[in-house]
Order: structure tokens, then C-alpha cells, then sequence
């Protein structure tokens, strides 16, 4: 099939190469010169494992193509891919603009027959709103309406998209006919041998099942930081806790590990969007509103164990941060708790040294200059560097290089004692025995946080 992306992306990109792949004709399709042009010599607009290759490979058998003029690659497509974004109002709903907008100019340039489908993350509703726009196009072009549409949402994880897309777990499809079903069905063969995976169902049904998946996990997120937080107070390990309840079948282990809070481009958008949708239908979500305070209020537990160790002024102070990505894997710092970390420790007055293995490069284009042109942040080399001189090193991202770091070096050359482990990656038992001070979430050790007077007799003592 000839097929057109309208987004290149973190959805439409990964899309369009994987379709590439199993031997179909794509044209992704992006207004950003700059991107297309990119694109076109096989580089990537961000950091996505394993995608460079397909990228690059269909790029050069001609099966994946780029374009900045829609116009000559929808009028050939059998099928079109909307994935564009849908970023929060100020409200927190969804910003449809772009997606209404693409289904416009496929509304003027689609050849009959040709069927739509959306990826954009987008209100229920949105589908009928995309028909209506192809059905009014048509009309101004003498062309009949009528036209099919498909909601196919996108499950894909960032650091792993690619795997994601090309074995899925299950492929969700909303439509009202039998035609874009077979199409569908077909495009998928390769990917879902399993049709009990493909789930059919209606437009709005799909469109409300992606949301609910993104917040049913930012829950069970937000639950474990919360459980986590009574785990400090009352000094328990969460760890524990975690194995306890994750054991059970009906529980299960994933996304049951406490930090400093979720973030990335759906999580904390699709939960907003999700309360707003509920409310413009007069209905109230508690349990997803108690979800995104508990978020908001996680990100702060970093720079809170810092304030409880130091105080609240902490001029003279310099903190080294490992991890600036909301998760490893990505460059992707959209929510991102470390920026949260950071932007609190700044306004304290500290100094803050940070690494990150692929993020640095887009956190120096995104991040707030004024911070780099002080001298107030700086991004370090490697993760040693960071902690030359650092009072405390904080772990934000758990990045597989910041798993089995030289302690010995980083006492050394670190000024301070302690470290803060937002992602408890590290053995409390261990750290002690080498004289640090620790703090990991909810495992029951910020009670235990040794003073001034006492940080320095470890010092010595590891001296």
C-alpha cells in the first residue's frame, strides 16, 4: 500500500518506519523544513533505541520516504496516519488544533476511497469531529462524503518503541464498518499473529481505552509514591512492601516502583486531559485528580530531603544530579522530574553539576539559558565530574551507567556524604558500610539523616 504520516514525531516517525518495514511505500510528512531535511540524510530529531537503523535502511531501499508539501503524497496514499500533537491547554485539555488542521488538508488533497486513520492522542469525540471536516471538504470539492475513519491509539514506550510496534501486546482499532476492518486487519498481519490481540470496537470507545490505560498506570505510579511517603514516616522499606503486594497475581509487579514522580510527553498530559474531558461532561474524577497532586507533590521529594538536610538557603552548596531524561532510554525531558529538582535547587541559591547520558545536548537547547550563562547549572562530561565538590549527588533517572557507580571515587571526590536515591536503585546496607549517608524513597531512612556535626565525622572517618 502507498500510505502517508502526517507528523514526523515520536509517534508518526516510529509509524511510518515500521510500516516501511514489512514493504508498504511511506511518506512522512512534517511542515518543519529543518526536520524533513534531517531526516532525509538519517538523522533523527531525538533519541529513540533502534529506530536509526530502520530509518535509515528503508530511507535507502526508497520503501520510506520524506516531504515537506503534502499535497502529491496524500493524493496517492491508500491510507493516512494522523500523528500530531496534541499538547495541554491551560485548562488541561487537549490542544486538537493540529489534528483538526491535518484532517483538513487531507480533506483537500485525499483521493476517494482513501481511509484516515488517527494516532494523535485526542478527546473522545475527535474522530466524528475529523469526519465531519473530510465530509465538508468533499463537499467544496464535488466529491461525495461518507468518508471512513479510523481511531488507532498508539501504546508505544518511549526507549523501546520500536520492539513495541513490531511485537505489540494488543492493537486497539475504533470503527464503524467492515471495509476499514480488512484493511486494518491487514495492515497489522505482521505484527499481531494472535487476532484475539486485535481488539475491534467503536470510535469513542477506542479513543477513552488510551486514556484510561495511560492513567490506570500513572496510578498505580502515584499509589506507590504515596505508600511510599507512609513508608518513611513510619520506617518501613517500600521495597519490601513492593515485593509483597506485586507478588500477588492480581496485583503484579510493573510500574509498582516508588521515585520521584512520572513524567514524559503522555503520563502527566493524558491524566490533565482525561480530568478535563470528565468535566466538560459534569463529571468529576477523583481518584485521577488525587493522582496528578500526588505526581506534582513527588517531585518535590528530592529537593525536600535536601531542604530537611541543609535548610532552605543554599548558597555555597553544589549538588551533582544523575539523569536529566524523564526515564533511560529517551532525551526526552517534557515533565521531566529532574527539571522540578533542579529548578528548586536553583532557587535555593545552590549549584548544580548534572549528567545525562544522551539528554544533555536538548537540555542545553530547552532548558532556560539564564541558568547555563550564570554558571548556576552546569552539564558535566561524565558522572564523576558531576560530583567533584558535590555535598550530595542525586539520582533522578535511572540510567543503566549510574547503577554500579565507583563509591570509592565519588567519596573522594565529592565534598559531602549524601546521597539521594530517587530511584532506589542502590543497597542502603552498603552505602552506610562506606560511611554515606542515605535517602531512598519511602525506605525509612530519612528520619535516620545525620546532622552537620555528624556528616563530618563520617567524612573523616571515610578519610
Amino acid at each position: 500500500m502507498n500510505i502517508a504520516v502526517i507528523g514526523c514525531g515520536y509517534v508518526g516517525l516510529v509509524t511510518g518506519a515500521c510500516l516501511a518495514e514489512t514493504g508498504h511505500t511511506v511518506t512522512c510528512i512534517d511542515s518543519d523544513t529543518h526536520r524533513i531535511a534531517q531526516l532525509r540524510m538519517g538523522l533523527l530529531p531525538f533519541f529513540e533505541p533502534g529506530l536509526g537503523p530502520v530509518v535509515q535502511r528503508n530511507s535507502q531501499l526508497q520503501r520510506l520516504l520524506f516531504a515537506t508539501d503534502p499535497g502529491p503524497a496524500i493524493a496517492a496514499a491508500d491510507l493516512l496516519f494522523i500523528a500530531v500533537g496534541t499538547p495541554p491547554l491551560a485548562h488541561g485539555g487537549a490542544n486538537t488544533r493540529q489534528v483538526l488542521e491535518a484532517a483538513a488538508t487531507i480533506g483537500r488533497h485525499m483521493a476517494p476511497g482513501c481511509i484516515v486513520v488517527n494516532k494523535s492522542t485526542a478527546p473522545v469525540g475527535t474522530a466524528e469531529q475529523i469526519r465531519a471536516i473530510l465530509d465538508r471538504v468533499a463537499k467544496q470539492r464535488g466529491l461525495a462524503g461518507g468518508h471512513e475513519v479510523v481511531v488507532n491509539p498508539e501504546f508505544l514506550r518511549e526507549g523501546s518503541a520500536v520492539q513495541d510496534f513490531m511485537s505489540p501486546d494488543r492493537v486497539v482499532l475504533g470503527l464503524q464498518c467492515a471495509l476499514p476492518e480488512r484493511v486494518m486487519r491487514g495492515l497489522y498481519a505482521p505484527f499481531v499473529r494472535e487476532q484475539e490481540r486485535l481488539l475491534v470496537m467503536g470510535l469513542r470507545d477506542a479513543e477513552l481505552t488510551k486514556y484510561a490505560a495511560n492513567a490506570m498506570l500513572a496510578t498505580r505510579i502515584s499509589f506507590m509514591n504515596e505508600m511510599a511517603r507512609l513508608c518513611d514516616v513510619l520506617g518501613v522499606d517500600v521495597e519490601n512492601l513492593r515485593r509483597g503486594i506485586g507478588s500477588d497475581s492480581r496485583i503484579g509487579q510493573s510500574y509498582l516502583h516508588p521515585g520521584c514522580g512520572y513524567g514524559g510527553s503522555c503520563f502527566p498530559k493524558d491524566v490533565r486531559a482525561l480530568i478535563d474531558m470528565a468535566r466538560q461532561a459534569r463529571s468529576e474524577l477523583d481518584i485521577l485528580t488525587a493522582v496528578a497532586q500526588v505526581n506534582d507533590a513527588q517531585k518535590q521529594w528530592a529537593s525536600g530531603v535536601i531542604a530537611g538536610r541543609f535548610g532552605h538557603r543554599l548558597q555555597g552548596r553544589r549538588f551533582a544530579v544523575w539523569g536529566l531524561s524523564f526515564k533511560p532510554g529517551t532525551d526526552d525531558l517534557r515533565e521531566a522530574p529532574a527539571l522540578a529538582i533542579i529548578t528548586d535547587l536553583l532557587a535555593a541559591g545552590a549549584q548544580v553539576c548534572a549528567h545525562d547520558p544522551v539528554a544533555m545536548p536538548r537540555a542545553r537547547r530547552e532548558w532556560p539559558q539564564q541558568w547555563f550563562e550564570s554558571g548556576a547549572l552546569h552539564l558535566s562530561a561524565s558522572p564523576l565530574d558531576a560530583v567533584d565538590g558535590a555535598d550530595a549527588l542525586l539520582l533522578v533517572t535511572e540510567w543503566k551507567p549510574f547503577r554500579s557507580p565507583d563509591f570509592a571515587e565519588i567519596g573522594r571526590r565529592m565534598r559531602g556524604r549524601l546521597i539521594v536515591d530517587g530511584r532506589n536503585q542502590y543497597d542502603p546496607q552498603q552505602l552506610r558500610e562506606l560511611c554515606f549517608e542515605y535517602a531512598g524513597v519511602g525506605r525509612g531512612h530519612l528520619q535516620a539523616l545525620r546532622r552537620p556535626e555528624a556528616l563530618a565525622e563520617a567524612t573523616t572517618l571515610a578519610a
